[in-house]
């Protein structure tokens, strides 16, 4: 039977509708990823085909191979560049995650992905150091997530203003700490999905697509780019985790990793919390209509399977 949902945390108003998943298909899927490794510039050999680099981890000389970590300003920026309007100016950077090409987030050891997480929030800090609005860090995997190139990567886009959802969220914060009662929303009713250190992962309640997972440290405060290392290590080995068991119940979908972070000037009540999000279900002409958004997975049944896969 349908339900309808209201997500505190994020603000989004979710229609719960587990007999959608049961409806056919006849539309033809599309192609695959393609797996160009020869002509990826993203792999080592390649670094003169991008800008570069502002940072890397690991050894050779700058802008050559040797690097286990990549940073270096986006060919095509969404933000920033010589030719940058009003309202659109700041930055934008790509971070390459490994010189490995066919390396996803779910194959990563345990300290390659601290790595890339102590990375992103390096980058996060020195952006809004450089004095940016907001800073936003997003990691798309596949195609059907918005990826234009299969090479594991992260984006960090670095604004001159406040996004109005930022802001909403901002405000939706400002009497309670919003994570940790989603968290505890979820755990109660069997969503948890695990737990390591400080850091947890769950189905929340209103989720708003099916296999949705959100992953916070639970004692962090309002900023990524202020995250301790141990808050660090903590949400990178639980979100490589989610990211495996993803992989095992859904046959390695593409999906978005989402930092939801709080603006330079934030008020000390915002908790930075990560969303990962299957994309397995493409908003239609009813959610593009209306704003509500179609969840066809129950989040407990969905946590089940996640808390059940790899043990």
């Amino acid at each position: 039977m349908p339900e309808l949902r209201h997500d505190p945390l994020t603000g989004e108003v979710v229609l719960l509708a587990p007999g959608r998943s049961a409806r056919p298909h006849t539309t033809i899927l599309a192609a695959p990823d393609a797996d160009a490794v020869g002509a990826c510039p993203f792999c080592p050999g390649h670094e003169a085909e991008t800008p570069p680099e502002v940072a890397r981890v690991g050894g050779g000389a700058p802008n050559g191979p040797g690097w286990r970590i990549r940073v270096f300003p986006n060919l095509y920026p969404v933000v920033g560049g010589p030719d940058a309007g009003p309202g659109a100016t700041g930055a934008h950077e790509v971070v390459v995650l490994s010189p490995d090409h066919g390396r996803r987030l779910a194959a990563f050891e345990d300290e390659a992905v601290v790595e890339v997480v102590q990375v992103l929030r390096d980058r996060a800090r020195a952006l809004r150091a450089a004095g940016h609005a907001h800073v936003q860090v997003v990691l798309n995997e596949g195609r059907a997530a918005g990826a234009s190139i299969a090479h594991p990567h992260a984006q960090i886009l670095a604004l001159d203003f406040v996004p109005p959802a930022v802001e909403a969220a901002v405000a939706r914060f400002a009497e309670t700490d919003r994570v940790l009662e989603d968290h505890a929303a979820a755990s109660a009713a069997g969503g948890e999905v695990l737990v390591r250190g400080q850091a947890a992962a769950w189905c929340a309640l209103g989720s708003s697509t099916g296999f949705e997972v959100r992953v916070a440290a639970l004692g962090a405060g309002p900023a990524f780019a202020d995250a301790s290392d141990p808050e660090v290590r903590d949400v990178a080995l639980t979100l490589r985790d989610v990211a495996a068991r993803l992989a095992a119940v859904l046959a390695d979908p593409p999906y978005n990793v989402v930092v939801y972070d709080a603006p330079t000037d934030a008020s000390a009540s915002y908790h930075w919390w990560v969303r990962v999000v299957p994309r397995r279900e493409v908003p239609a002409g009813f959610e593009l209509g209306t704003g509500v958004l179609i969840d066809p997975v129950d989040p407990l049944r969905a946590a089940a399977a996640l808390r059940e896969a790899l043990d």
